[in-house]
């Protein structure tokens, strides 16, 4: 694949079939690739991930609106299914929102999410979280909603209320942007499967709902069946792959440092020829000889004759 793949149907649409969606977490073009080859019908472009993989940093606020928005385009030109992106807080108020969600929407989001916290924000399930007003927040989802040029570009509304205030709150809360015209619920970090339950009683017939399934954070591990059996109608894993890397790069560079090799890694490697496959390196390279010099002077203009086809 040489150019920008094109993209493929309606989000909308798929969140309304009865299968639940899942979108593994990504952070690069390549990591987006990889997703997508393995079947994956939406992805995840995480923050949190970002600078994690970018920085070596922890999901506190330290990354920018035009660094996610570069990451998104780089992903966008390499797969075609939907991507879902973290906005954070709209890095700002109602006028960085709408900033925000003209930037993301040209570099190709298909949907947009945004979260009630204060800056700086906090990884969802990390202690100490702040949130702004409801009513700010609403004003957050209007200029979204105004922002966005097509109304396909979805908005999904993050409530982080529950560890400040608790499920009652965040209930409210997640109502009232359900109100406003969110297309998709997110209230992060439920501590229990009652509490799943409760979510998708007081919301689940009015919005599609977003699950997000972190390895060690406070809600409890479910599959995409148990989280579906629910009534949930997305899942994301934001940080997986961010956690599978840091585990087998640690191998990695073990096994290097002790052997001064790769051998005793190479059954859990590609080799070059590989990776050229899945990175398109034959076809990049044939679609760089229609554009040499020889191939130009016999198929374009004759530069010794201008107006002169060859």
């Amino acid at each position: 694949m040489t150019d920008t793949p094109p993209r493929q149907g309606r989000l909308r649409d798929r969140l309304g079939a009865r299968e639940i969606l899942v979108a593994p977490g990504v952070y690069d073009g390549l990591s987006a690739l990889l997703a997508e080859g393995a079947g994956a019908e939406a992805v995840y472009l995480s923050g949190a991930s970002i600078a994690y993989t970018r920085f070596g940093r922890p999901d506190i606020g330290l990354v920018d609106m035009t660094e996610v928005a570069e990451t998104l385009a780089a992903i966008r030109e390499r797969v075609a299914c939907p991507i879902l992106v973290d906005a954070d807080t709209g890095f700002g108020n109602a006028l960085n929102v709408r900033r925000t969600v003209r930037a993301f929407e040209r570099a190709g989001a298909d949907a947009i999410q945004l979260e009630d916290q204060t800056l700086p924000k906090r990884c969802g399930h990390l202690a100490g979280k702040g949130l702004v007003s409801a009513e700010e927040m609403l004003g957050k989802i209007k200029a979204a909603q105004d922002a966005r040029h097509s109304e396909e570009t979805l908005i999904i509304a993050r409530s982080d209320a529950i560890a400040v205030e608790g499920l009652d709150a965040a209930l409210v809360r997640a109502a009232a942007y359900a109100e406003a015209g969110a297309d998709v619920i997110f209230v992060e970090a439920p501590r229990s499967r009652e509490d799943m339950e409760r979510i998708v009683a007081a919301l689940g017939k009015r919005v599609p709902l977003m699950a997000n399934m972190v390895e060690g954070g406070k809600t409890p591990p479910l599959t995409a069946a148990e989280l579906e059996a629910l009534g949930f109608d997305l899942v994301i894993f934001p940080g997986g792959l961010v956690r599978a890397f840091v585990a087998m790069a640690r191998d990695y560079f073990a096994a290097l440092l002790a052997n001064g090799s790769n051998q005793p890694f190479r059954d859990r490697m590609v080799d070059l020829e590989a990776l050229n496959v899945v990175i398109g390196t034959p076809e990049m390279l044939a679609l760089g000889q229609a554009y040499d010099a020889e191939t130009i002077q016999r198929q374009v203009i004759r530069l010794d004759r201008p107006g002169e086809k060859a």
